[in-house]
C-alpha cells in the first residue's frame, strides 16, 4: 500500500519556489511515497462574503483547475480542523506526513499549533517551513536578542542577512510524484463549489503565470522610476504584486532575486526597502501577538477613541467631503485594492480627523482588501494612529487637502473615482466647496447635493487630535 505525503496549501497557491512542496517532493523521491494536495475550507458559516474572500477563493479555484490539467486533484476538506484531519486519516490511513508553509502570527499560528498536535495524535509527521516572508520573524534581532522597534536600524541588519534563494522543481517531477487518489470527501467538494457561487466580484487575472508576468512588467518598465513615481496614484508606478504575495501565487524570494538582477538604482533600492517593511511588520506582530486589538505602545492602550457609526459609514462609503479621501475609499470598494499613499491618507483621516478607533478601520480594510496582510495592515493602521512602533508622531497630522494637491496635482485620480467631480476645474478639484454657486452649476456639481460638503473642519480636528493626545499623555504621566 502506498504511503502518502500531503501538502497542505493555505496562502501559497503556486508550484515554483514553494518550500513545503519542494521538501515534500524530495521526501517522495527518497522514500518512494506519493504526494497529494490538500486545501482545508473553514466552515462556510464563518465566512463574510467580502471582496477579500472572493479574491482568495477564486485564486484557490484557479489553482485547483491548474492542477487538474496536470492530472492532480486538489482535495477539499471542510469542517473544524480536528474533524478535517481525522477524515483525512480515516479515508487515507497510510497518510504518513503533512507538509505546510507555516503561519507565524495571528490565528494562523494558533491553527498551526493545533494542527501539529492533532497530527501527532494521528501518527502523522508534521513538517513546517518559513516561506511567506524573506526572513523569519525572529531572525532579524539586536545583539542582545531583543527585537527592533525602529525600522531604520532593522533595515541595516535585515540587509546584511543572506536571503534564501528560490527553490525549483520541474513540472514533470511534480506530476510524476503525485498520487492518483479518488476524491476524499464529495460533500466538502460541493461545499467549496457553493462558496464559489457566492462570490459577487470576479477577478480574471489570477494564478502563478499572471503573477510572474506582472513581475516582469514591473521590472521592464516601472522599477527604475519607482522611487519618484510610487506616491502618485494616477501613475500606477507600483508593482501591484501585493495581491499575488497575499495568496502566494508568487514568492517574495522570486521577486527579490529577480530584482537583484536589475541595475542598482534608487528605484530598485526603494522597492527592496518595501519588501523589508513587509518583514518588519511581520516581526512586530510576532513579538506583539495581541496587536490586532491592542496598541503596541502600551501607553496608548486606554485612549478614548470615537466610535461614531455615522462618521465611520461616511468614510467607508467615500462621502466625507474630502475628494482625495473619498476617491481612495471608492477605489477600495470598487476594486478591493487601494494605492498605498491613499491607505495612509484615508487611515490618517479616520483616526485624526474623525478621531475614530483605528481598529474599526483595520477591520474594514481586512474585509475589503484583496491583498490583506494582517501584519502590514495592523502596522500601517497603528502607524497612522500614532500608537504603534516607529509610528508617525501624534502632532504630525496629514492634511487631506495638502496631500491631495501634492500627490494628485491635476485631480486625475480624484476624477477617475468620483464622477460627480469630473467637470470641476483643476483650481477647485481638491477643495470643491470653495466654488461659488455659478462655478458649481458650470461643473454640474452642487455641493451638499451632488457631492457632500466637508463633514469636519480639518484645522479644528487637527488641534483637537493633538490636544487629546497631549491630555491623555499628561494623565498617564500623573500631571492631570
Amino acid at each position: 500500500m502506498s504511503q502518502y505525503v500531503v501538502v497542505w496549501f493555505r496562502r501559497d497557491f503556486r508550484l515554483q519556489d514553494h518550500t513545503a512542496l519542494y521538501y515534500a517532493i524530495n521526501e517522495v523521491k527518497k522514500s518512494g511515497k506519493e504526494w497529494l494536495a490538500l486545501f482545508h475550507l473553514d466552515p462556510p458559516e464563518h465566512l463574510k462574503g467580502s471582496p477579500h474572500e472572493d479574491y482568495f477563493f477564486q485564486t484557490v479555484s484557479q489553482f485547483k483547475q491548474r492542477l487538474k490539467e496536470k492530472g492532480i486533484h486538489l482535495h477539499i476538506l471542510t469542517g473544524e480542523m480536528e474533524e478535517a484531519l481525522n477524515k483525512l486519516k480515516k479515508e487515507l490511513p497510510s497518510t504518513s506526513d503533512l507538509y505546510v508553509n507555516l503561519d507565524r502570527v495571528g490565528e494562523g499560528a494558533k491553527r498551526d499549533e493545533r494542527a501539529k498536535d492533532i497530527c501527532e495524535s494521528l501518527g502523522i509527521s508534521f513538517h513546517g517551513f518559513d516561506d511567506a516572508y524573506l526572513t523569519a520573524p525572529d531572525q532579524v534581532v539586536k545583539g542582545d536578542k531583543s527585537y527592533y522597534k525602529v525600522f531604520t536600524p532593522y533595515l541595516r541588519t535585515w540587509s546584511k542577512i543572506q536571503k534564501k534563494k528560490p527553490v525549483r522543481l520541474s513540472e514533470s517531477e511534480i506530476v510524476a510524484a503525485a498520487a492518483n487518489v479518488p476524491v476524499i470527501d464529495e460533500k466538502s467538494e460541493r461545499v467549496f463549489q457553493s462558496v464559489l457561487k457566492r462570490c459577487s466580484t470576479s477577478w480574471p487575472l489570477l494564478g502563478e503565470k499572471h503573477a510572474l508576468e506582472k513581475l516582469e512588467e514591473f521590472l521592464v518598465g516601472k522599477i527604475n522610476d519607482y522611487e519618484q513615481n510610487r506616491d502618485y496614484p494616477e501613475l500606477l508606478g507600483t508593482s501591484q504584486l501585493s495581491p499575488c504575495l497575499k495568496v502566494g501565487t508568487i514568492s517574495p524570494r522570486t521577486i527579490l532575486f529577480r530584482v537583484f538582477e536589475k541595475k542598482d538604482t534608487k528605484g530598485r533600492e526603494a522597492f527592496i526597502k518595501e519588501l523589508a517593511w513587509r518583514d518588519f511588520y511581520h516581526m512586530i506582530q510576532y513579538y506583539n501577538p495581541d496587536c490586532k486589538e491592542l496598541e503596541v505602545r502600551n501607553e496608548y492602550q486606554g485612549f478614548n477613541w470615537n466610535q461614531d457609526k455615522n462618521l465611520l459609514k461616511s468614510w467607508s462609503e467615500g462621502k466625507t467631503g474630502f475628494p482625495i479621501v473619498d476617491a481612495g475609499m471608492r477605489q477600495l470598494k470598487k476594486e478591493g485594492w487601494m494605492h498605498n499613499r491613499l491607505r495612509m491618507i484615508t487611515a490618517s483621516f479616520l483616526t485624526k480627523d474623525y478621531l475614530i478607533d483605528w481598529r474599526l478601520g483595520e477591520r474594514y480594510f481586512e474585509e475589503m482588501l484583496i491583498d490583506y496582510d494582517s501584519s502590514s495592515n495592523i502596522g500601517g493602521w497603528q502607524w497612522a494612529a500614532s500608537v504603534g512602533t516607529d509610528a508617525v508622531p501624534y502632532f504630525r497630522v496629514f492634511n487631506p487637502t495638502t496631500q491631495s494637491k501634492r500627490f494628485d496635482k491635476k485631480g486625475e485620480y480624484i476624477r477617475k473615482y468620483i464622477p460627480e467631480l469630473r467637470h470641476v476645474e483643476d483650481a477647485f478639484i481638491h477643495e470643491p466647496w470653495k466654488m461659488d454657486e455659478k462655478k458649481q452649476k458650470e461643473a454640474g456639481c452642487l455641493i451638499g447635493r451632488d457631492y457632500p460638503a466637508p463633514s469636519v473642519n480639518h484645522h479644528i480636528q487637527r488641534k483637537k487630535a493633538i490636544s487629546m493626545f497631549e491630555e491623555y499623555k499628561n494623565v498617564q504621566n500623573g500631571h492631570e
